[in-house]
């Protein structure tokens, strides 16, 4: 479809001609998903139908920057219960301690962060506990 529309023809009517003629051609039978119904055809509109499909497609997901930071916290929690070492339990609970300071400091992007900087010696002290065992 690099020809020019001609002076003096409506752009639906060039259009649509380009659209018959391909047709025509059969330049449309070889595109994926030719003479199957339309994925969710029967599902509610929704305004970011095309996000979600390019996130599903692309096997990514987005979660606001508060739940992101919350997820962090749970794993960095697990992180430190199979820490080696109290230098490590530290680094990583500073670390997360950083960035919900960081967080707190600006408008929250979603929902409330929930969280406040831990207290790493008193992590420490639980971790130490745990390795007694």
């Amino acid at each position: 479809m690099t020809e020019r529309k001609p002076a003096g023809v409506s752009f639906e009517t060039w259009a649509d001609k380009q659209f018959r003629d391909a047709e025509a051609r059969g330049e449309f039978e070889s595109l994926p998903g030719f003479g199957k119904p339309l994925p969710g055809l029967d599902a509610p509109y929704d305004d970011l139908w095309w996000v979600k499909e390019k996130l599903q497609r692309e096997q990514l997901s987005y979660l606001p920057p508060t739940l992101a930071l919350r997820k962090e916290a749970e794993d960095t929690l697990a992180a430190v219960a199979k820490a080696r070492s109290e230098r490590e339990v530290r680094q990583l609970l500073e670390d997360l301690n950083e960035k919900i300071r960081e967080c707190l400091r600006r408008p929250a992007e979603g929902p409330p962060l929930r969280l406040a900087p831990f207290d790493v010696d008193r992590a420490v002290r639980d971790w130490r506990a745990g390795q007694d065992r």
